[in-house]
């Protein structure tokens, strides 16, 4: 399954967007298992933004940082101890605008299962796994319906080990599905009825050159 995956994301070419925005990328760790799993972490109740979010490993680029993936790489070796050398990468997502207005680079990799991980508490308040046959199986709890612009967006929502999955991480997480594993899912296509709807206030267009 992961190599299948690898050979596809390879493949792949990421949109990138034109939008003047602050950068920053996140890694989406694919651990090893029999049954592969994503890892996942709590952001801290503390923080400034997205306090308490589930979220991948990652944050702002710094100008240190030789390229986004290396940005992805230190700031997941920060967060839960990641070492830049246990991660394989697969490839790049295209990228995604945060409400808070950050330009979002997704990497892809795939990490050996029982790493000696653990949580900096400065910044993640827990780290835990979410099964990719969550995903497979489009076992979301409900659907966040965002509309931005003239677009109406469709974002899938998962409850795992007590906390929600939700919001620019779900984003990143359809394109995963749909280039990887040839899911029929999109962000502009209403999914089948079954979980139920959550309209959000709609947001603003990020600015552009």
């Amino acid at each position: 399954m992961l190599e299948a995956l690898r050979q596809r994301l390879q493949a792949h070419q990421p949109l990138a967007t034109d939008h003047q925005l602050p950068r920053a990328a996140v890694l989406i760790a694919l651990i090893d298992r029999p049954e592969p799993t994503l890892l996942l972490t709590r952001r801290a109740s503390h923080l400034s933004q997205h306090p308490g979010q589930v979220a991948f490993p990652g944050g702002k680029a710094e100008p240190d940082d030789s390229n986004l993936l290396a940005t992805a790489l230190r700031e997941a070796e920060e967060e839960v101890a990641l070492p830049p050398s246990a991660v394989e990468v697969f490839g790049q997502l295209s990228d995604v605008i945060s409400l808070h207005g950050m330009r979002v680079t997704p990497f892809v990799g795939r990490i050996p299962a029982d790493l000696p991980l653990h949580a900096d508490p400065g910044e993640i308040e827990q780290i835990f796994e979410m099964p990719l046959s969550m995903l497979l199986k489009d076992e979301r709890e409900h659907t966040d319906v965002i509309t931005v612009g003239d677009e109406t967006w469709y974002v899938p929502s998962y409850r795992v080990a007590d906390q929600v999955l939700w919001g620019l991480s779900s984003m990143m997480l359809v394109e995963l599905m749909a280039i990887g594993f040839g899911h029929a899912v999109s962000l502009k296509a209403a999914p089948p009825p079954g979980a139920p709807l959550r309209h959000l206030p709609p947001r603003p267009v990020p600015p552009r050159p």
